[in-house]
């Protein structure tokens, strides 16, 4: 075959399609070596194929490469799937409507330890591993924390051995692409799937109907069915989790709606009506296009419990037909509970609850009371935020019109549990209206998920400690004088095989010299052996050239995604989260406008005494919140500003870096060197990226929020850069701002004038300044703080800057953050949670 020009990379050079035809195509589904390796790719090219014959570049390649690796992790799955059929133990099943994913290629060759035979068998086609990882897109499966704490929770369940499952929604577009222009955020639908995904497998065997709308019939018994209304069907794919080093290889399995042929009206559409013919397609096809689509409408809110109801029904139709597979009828119910642990992840799967009675009792002719201890032993609930927004209610009407039946199921839990406290505890008769799960103010009746979920279940957590305190002491205070042993703190936790491991090899490369093994991957608490040689002048030399070299890297990427060019010598400050007002990126942007401000007043002497920093700010911002998309655009005409004037950009430059997800992380994190975790204290349940920067040798300047109280603790309170007003503290604030008593600091007025100045450019910014302005009201008052933190936020970088200019000081704080974060490994959470709500136990594949 001719010598093909690569069409990718236009760099001119011939392409590997001439170098593949030369590599023998023979399947090798298990290879180690890297030539069988190589016929396993060549083989999947040329009998898996999805393009024309005689094209092999970079994207072919790596399609091929990953259903190579794909066959390793099918035969594991089939063992582990066989193994856990076998034993028959408790299973877990983590019900999340986000699951971040991030590149799964990378992920799974270090997790089976083969990278290096990969590597040398891509070398055969002139190929690097590193070209062929950037093929592949990031699956749009999530949004934020959320979904990001749920695939590393996966990740440490396979490690760990335990019999569990991820559930989750295949969505098409994802939340949404963002690309920045001279306007700021523009939303476009994610392209993950626009070709498709080499890691997933559809069971065409695994489909479930799934019903909406309809009404409750009431036979002569007194025994009632949900019938009529629309059904569509639950189709699985499944996406396998390697566990580290272990056989044991999990599942992912992620639900695509779809209508039948039978759906098809052949009638209508040769009359020419073409939409009526297929409209249950139509609607099928909209539950998994977009995680959390818009909800001001009517319509939108239907698709948004559409959603959380079609994850609920197919998970649970699913676990209970695997539970009755392993046993001869008639079954014994009582037994579920011992074989299954269904954990929520946030309120989104609550409806989890009332279709788990529906099944047990319409379906399978269980009574109320058995149904009821069936499912209050099966499920636990993870809570992952005290902000009254986000613990949902969903409207009583919207609710009985899409789920009649569930409605009669959640009226009935709130009557009994309503009996029961009136009862029982005739001390909370005044609290009761705001304990019950359905509120009915006529005005806008609504059922609150979360006093569902804490009514329901065997355990209630929060994720952090700072987190799980708030909840017992103030938002279910109440429900905790009930039952008392109920709620409990899980700490989150990240894999350190994905966020040091893998995305950081020097780093982790010189942590396994130093300590002499490389156990500390699977048992962070071993990197407190770095403690000792914090101060040794070897390990700090290597410490920065480690850096430095992820700070070269992360440089590239900056000038490839934005055509800015920054500087590896200055301080990369970072704050990459989702854009909201409590996480306060409003605050960080005011001190960098702060900062620029007094270096256009320095003489050129003065300006080579400070500390050059680069600020890099990253984030997506909801389409519908607007201060947040305000928040996205004065960053980005501050950069314009800054990174243009010749005076200042050699000492600060300000970057956002698009389309913050996981991939991305991967390149920020290991090149950070300051990072900030700046929320008001009190608003953010736990955060997990404070604990990636912090493993990877950043310094953290942050707040006492969430669980940098934690990462304080165990890296030593002198490593970490400390401002703000305290949980406790933030109520007595509020009220003394709203009474008038509140007095600005001058540096705070002038960035504000500064803004107001025009100096950024003609966009009106007076709606996003007037949130920080007045004492109460609507938009006004200051809710988040931002006035009252930012002297001391001001105060706590001057600090930073002083400290980075003494490199060893630096160095040592950098390696006692690293030291001190064994604490927050996601295997320790898991571990946790195994033993202390879901009782299963490792179930390792022999």
């Amino acid at each position: 075959m001719a010598a093909k020009v690569e069409a990718n990379g236009g760099s001119g050079k011939v392409g590997v399609s001439a170098v593949s035809a030369k590599i023998p195509a023979v399947a090798h589904p298990l290879a180690e070596k890297p030539d069988e390796i190589a016929y396993n790719i060549s083989y999947h090219a040329q009998f898996s194929p999805h393009f024309s014959p005689f094209k092999f570049e970079l994207e072919q390649a790596y399609y091929a490469t990953a259903e190579s690796v794909r066959d390793r992790l099918i035969r594991q799955w089939n063992e582990t799937y066989a193994h856990f059929h076998k034993v028959d133990p408790k299973q877990t099943y983590y019900l999340s409507m986000e699951f971040l994913q991030g590149r799964a290629l990378t992920n799974a060759i270090g997790n089976l330890n083969i990278q290096d035979a990969y590597a040398n068998a891509l070398r055969k086609f002139g190929l690097e591993l590193e070209e062929i990882t950037e093929q592949e897109k990031d699956a749009a499966l999530g949004n934020g924390g959320l979904g990001r704490l749920a695939s590393c929770f996966l990740d440490s369940m396979a490690t760990l051995n335990l019999p569990a499952w991820g559930y989750g929604l295949r969505y098409r577009y994802g939340l949404f692409k963002q690309r920045i222009t001279k306007e700021g955020q523009e939303e476009v639908a994610e392209d993950w799937l626009e070709k498709f995904s080499p890691w997933e497998v559809v069971r065409h065997d695994i489909l479930y109907p799934i019903r909406f709308f309809g009404h409750v019939e009431v036979n002569p018994n007194g025994s009632r069915k949900w019938v009529g209304g629309e059904v569509v069907q639950a189709l699985a794919y499944d996406v396998p989790i390697p566990g580290y080093q272990t056989k044991n290889t999990i599942s992912l399995r992620l639900w695509e709606a779809k209508a039948s042929a039978e759906d098809f009206n052949l009638f209508l559409f040769n009359d020419g009506q073409h939409d009526a013919a297929s409209v249950l397609h139509s609607r099928a096809q909209q539950i998994c296009a977009v995680l959390y689509p818009g909800d001001t409408t009517e319509g939108g809110k239907l698709l948004r419990l559409k959603q959380q109801f079609f994850l609920c029904s197919a998970s649970l139709q699913d676990i209970i037909s695997r539970f009755k597979e392993r046993r001869q009828g008639p079954w014994n119910w009582s037994e579920f509970p011992t074989k299954v642990a269904v954990q929520l992840n946030d309120t989104h799967p609550t409806l989890v609850i009332p279709e788990l009675m529906r099944l047990l009792m319409d379906n399978e002719e269980l009574g109320w009371e058995e149904a009821w201890d069936v499912t209050s032993r099966t499920v636990a609930y993870t809570n992952h935020t005290v902000l009254p927004e986000a613990l949902e209610k969903w409207s009583q009407p919207v609710m009985w019109k899409l789920l009649p039946r569930h409605m009669e199921i959640i009226q009935e839990i709130d009557k009994r549990f309503t009996a029961v406290i009136s009862t029982t505890r005739l001390d909370l008769e005044s609290e009761l209206a705001t304990l019950r799960i359905l509120d009915d103010n006529p005005q806008k009746p609504v059922v609150r998920m979360a006093n569902l979920c804490v009514v329901s279940s065997h355990a209630v957590n929060g994720v952090a400690q700072l987190h799980s305190d708030i909840l017992k002491s103030e938002l279910f205070a109440n429900y905790v004088s009930i039952w008392p042993t109920k709620f409990q703190n899980k700490t989150n936790g990240i894999t350190p095989r994905r966020w040091i491991q893998f995305c950081n090899p020097e780093l982790s490369r010189i942590i396994t010299k130093w300590l002499k093994t490389d156990k500390w991957v699977t048992n962070l608490d071993l990197l407190t052996g770095l403690r000792q040689f914090a101060d040794n002048e070897d390990l700090q030399e290597e410490w920065l050239s480690a850096k430095m070299a992820s700070k070269k890297r992360l440089a590239r990427y900056v000038l490839q995604v934005t055509g800015e060019s920054i500087d590896p010598d200055s301080l990369f400050d970072i704050q990459v989260k989702r854009i909201h007002e409590y996480k306060r990126q409003l605050l960080n942007i005011l001190g960098v406008i702060y900062r620029y401000k007094k270096l256009k007043e320095m003489s050129p002497e003065e300006r080579k005494k400070s500390t050059p920093r680069t600020v890099m700010i990253g984030g997506k911002a909801f389409a519908t919140y607007t201060n947040a998309i305000r928040i996205v655009r004065l960053v980005n005409d501050v950069g314009a500003v800054v990174n243009s004037d010749p005076e200042v950009n050699s000492f600060l430059k300000v970057v956002f870096v698009p389309n913050y997800n996981v991939s991305v992380a991967e390149v920020l994190i290991p090149g950070s060197e300051l990072s900030q975790h700046i929320s008001t204290a009190g608003m953010e349940a736990s955060g997990t990226s404070n604990m990636k920067f912090a493993l990877n040798g950043c310094l953290i300047i942050g707040t006492l929020d969430g669980a940098n109280v934690e990462i304080r603790e165990e890296i030593g309170e002198e490593n970490f850069f400390l401002f703000g007003a305290t949980a406790e503290d933030v109520p007595r604030l509020r009220k003394e701002r709203e009474n008038g008593l509140f007095k600005p600091d001058p540096r705070f007025e002038e960035a504000k004038k500064f803004i107001r100045s025009g100096v950024f450019g003609s966009y009106d910014y007076s709606p996003l300044l007037e949130s920080l302005e007045g004492n109460s009201g609507y938009g006004r008052g200051d809710y988040f703080l931002v006035g009252h933190d930012f002297p001391s936020y001001m105060d706590a970088q001057a600090k930073v800057d002083e400290v980075y200019r003494d490199r060893k000081k630096w160095l040592k704080m950098s390696i006692l953050s690293t030291a001190g974060s064994g604490k927050f490994s996601s295997d320790r959470t898991i571990a946790q949670y195994a033993k202390e709500i879901w009782n299963i136990e490792e179930c390792r594949v022999p």
